[in-house]
């Protein structure tokens, strides 16, 4: 008899597995592996983001600041142990490797301060990253988080003045280092840190010490950390690494001790500034420390040169109420550490990042974006832990933070445009600060070009018309300074008004009496073929200074304008004795020697 189909299919089973039983036994095929091109491909788009977005900027010219650093200087000629004397030697050479590479060319420059930046953005995902683990975060959204932490420090506005602006380097370098060695304290193998890392984290910190001296706030930020995170008595997670915090105190007394001429004796920061004292700058501070998270939530006014006013006392400019509001965020931090972990340690590392130049040390300009550089990582910490409590799924939450993105680009490559040329750059600050003397001193500079000690890379024809209003706007907000006199006596040069030249430079000759002044005088005189009045006027810069190579240059083209070929030729000859690396100096010889021989 035939089974029927329901005994058939009933029995089947049994024969496969016992068919089964008797076959030889088969290893396990291996998993198809998975190609995990996605943190390749994320890299990839950041890259292509950050190049972009910097890209107006990539051939900007030396601007404000950079006219003053060592590669900015065309008579400067010295080797590396010269650049490397100063108070940052790694920083001045990154700057040297750059001007052996293209000299002043700036493309290389701009270059190297984006990759620097990319190499920041990147330990800002790995920090974030450990960060939201320790804080309990769902592992699905700890990556999205972390690199949209990244992606927010990569491409926000804020960042442009240390990434465009090329003397900002100090700051994207030195913060680079220091992110470098907190990530590396904060991926150890052990809670009680090794050796080996201990020196890793070390000598990451003396090289960012070595680019800027800000980055002094890491073993404030190391031992927070240590206090913060974990599950053993702060004590106890603070004495197990004794090590690496003898080591950063050591290192952070040297600092303090190569730094202190600085903090002391220099013009533009530190205790002996005339124009504040430390505590009329910690008022200011009180305010000041707001401005930062206003503007990486709102980025709509930055500027190179801000017109913050100073408090001179406690309730000045409403200083009291700063210090009171802080006191209350600080407590309120405290207080509810435990329900918003997170974003209460964001607030106290933003605190402590912000310290070295927002708090007693007075430095002349109290508001600058760069300062803020990376601090940025605190008051990213607490937008994650509020973004976190957001009832979004995976998927919203990964638009919300794309798009986030997407605008901060818009506006990165915007703020890019602004720092591509000394013009744009400075329209944009006077029209942001009206009141600022150096911002209409500076834009007109920009107008006026290399006629008036501007810019030497201007990418627009001079307008010296335009540069007198500017110099005069100046002029009317603060007291006319030596150098601000000379550039609008030369500015009337430029537009052939040599009376009024004239006037402006002996303004200048009466605050500062230089060889430089009075070498100016002269050129004012030789352009008119007042013979006379140019030599006397270089006769008094040869007393004032009888080692400044551009007099004897001058007096040669006198000289040489006057007819007297054998006496130009001499002035020549002693201005290259004294500066062997002189153009005009050099062309102007030749000339003189072409015409002697063809007297003869």
């Amino acid at each position: 008899m035939r089974a029927s189909k329901r005994e058939t299919r009933r029995s089947r089973p049994a024969a496969q597995s016992a068919a089964t039983a008797a076959a030889p036994a088969r290893a396990p095929a291996p998993p198809t592996p998975r190609l995990r091109w996605q943190p390749y491909a994320l890299v990839l788009a950041a890259a292509l983001a950050v190049f972009w977005a910097y890209g107006p900027a990539a051939h900007g010219p030396f601007l404000f600041d950079d006219n003053a650093l060592p590669f900015a200087l065309p008579e400067f000629k010295a080797p590396l142990r010269i650049w490397i004397q100063s108070l940052r030697p790694l920083l001045m050479l990154s700057y040297w490797v750059n001007a052996h590479i293209s000299g002043d060319d700036t493309y290389s420059y701009h270059l190297v301060n984006v990759v620097f930046h990319f190499l920041a953005a990147g330990m800002i995902f790995f920090i974030v990253r450990r960060l939201l683990e320790w804080s309990g975060f769902a592992r699905e959204r700890r990556v999205w988080l972390a690199a949209f932490a990244a992606a927010v420090f990569l491409l926000h506005p804020v960042q442009a003045e240390s990434v465009a602006y090329l003397a900002g380097r100090s700051e994207s370098l030195s913060d680079m280092l220091m992110l470098a060695a907190f990530a590396v304290f904060l991926y150890r193998r052990s809670p009680a840190i090794s050796w080996p890392a201990t020196i890793a984290v070390a000598a990451l910190f003396v090289a960012a010490l070595s680019a800027k001296e800000q980055t002094i706030a890491l073993p404030a930020v190391l031992l927070l950390t240590d206090i913060w995170w974990g599950s053993e008595a702060p004590l106890q997670r603070v004495s197990r690494n004794w090590r690496l915090y003898g080591l950063l105190a050591l290192g952070a007394a040297v600092g303090v001790y190569r730094f202190w001429p600085s903090i002391t004796s220099t013009n533009t920061a530190g205790f002996d500034l005339k124009d504040m004292t430390w505590y009329q700058y910690l008022f200011t501070q009180f305010r000041a420390l707001f401005v930062y998270p206003q503007l990486f939530l709102f980025p709509a006014n930055l500027t190179a040169d801000w017109d913050f006013p100073i408090s001179r006392t406690i309730f000045d400019h409403g200083a009291i109420f700063g210090l009171l509001a802080l006191i209350a965020l600080a407590a309120a931090a405290w207080r509810y550490r435990r329900q918003y972990r997170l974003a209460a340690y964001g607030f106290f590392v933003y605190l402590l990042l912000m310290a070295p130049t927002s708090s007693i040390l007075p430095i002349r300009d109290p508001v600058a974006e760069r300062r803020v550089y990376a601090a940025t990582l605190g008051l990213v910490l607490i937008v994650i832990d509020l973004l976190n409590r957001a009832k979004l799924d995976n998927r919203k939450l990964a638009a919300a933070c794309s798009a986030v993105v997407l605008v901060l680009a818009v506006l990165a490559h915007a703020r890019a445009e602004v720092w591509s040329s000394a013009r744009s750059l400075w329209e944009d600050t006077a029209s942001k600060s009206p009141n600022k003397a150096r911002a209409h001193f500076q834009l007109a500079s920009a107008y006026c070009g290399p006629a008036c000690g501007g810019p030497v890379q201007q990418q627009d024809p001079p307008r010296c018309d335009l540069a007198i209003q500017e110099y005069t706007r100046a002029s009317q907000l603060a007291p006319p300074t030596y150098e601000l006199l000379v550039d609008w006596g030369l500015a009337y040069d430029c537009l052939n008004q040599p009376d009024n030249a004239l006037a402006k430079l002996r303004q200048a000759a009466a605050l500062e009496r230089t060889a430089h002044i009075y070498t100016q005088i002269a050129k004012i005189y030789g352009e008119q073929r007042r013979w006379p009045e140019a030599l006397d006027a270089l006769a008094t810069a040869e007393k004032i200074d009888p080692k400044y190579a551009v007099t004897y240059a001058y007096l040669g083209a006198v000289h040489l304008g006057s007819n007297q070929p054998a006496a130009a030729v001499q002035d020549y000859q002693r201005a290259l004795a004294l500066n062997s690396d002189f153009p005009e100096a050099r062309d102007g010889l030749a000339q003189a020697q072409a015409r002697l021989l063809a007297g003869r």
